[in-house]
């Protein structure tokens, strides 16, 4: 039952130590942008295809996740 209830969390916790990783490296906001849009793109194909739905919160929330660092890194350089 445990696993059923935090069987969502890793769909939010993956993409956001991948994403956090990536914010130190220094990306240019070209390169934000398109991980941006390559998420979305990501989600709606993984939609349509039986197998991968299960998984489409990964794409989601990287998109998701390089959005918020997206507006940091535009707030920071202000």
């Amino acid at each position: 039952m445990l696993q059923r209830a935090l069987g969502s969390g890793w769909g939010m916790l993956l993409p956001g130590m991948v994403i956090t990783g990536l914010a130190f490296t220094d990306l240019s906001l070209a390169a934000w942008k398109a991980m941006i849009v390559s998420g979305l793109l990501l989600t709606s194909l993984m939609l349509y295809h039986k197998q991968l739905r299960h998984f489409v919160l990964l794409p989601s929330c990287m998109a998701l996740v390089s959005g918020i660092m997206l507006v940091l890194i535009n707030v920071s350089q202000g």
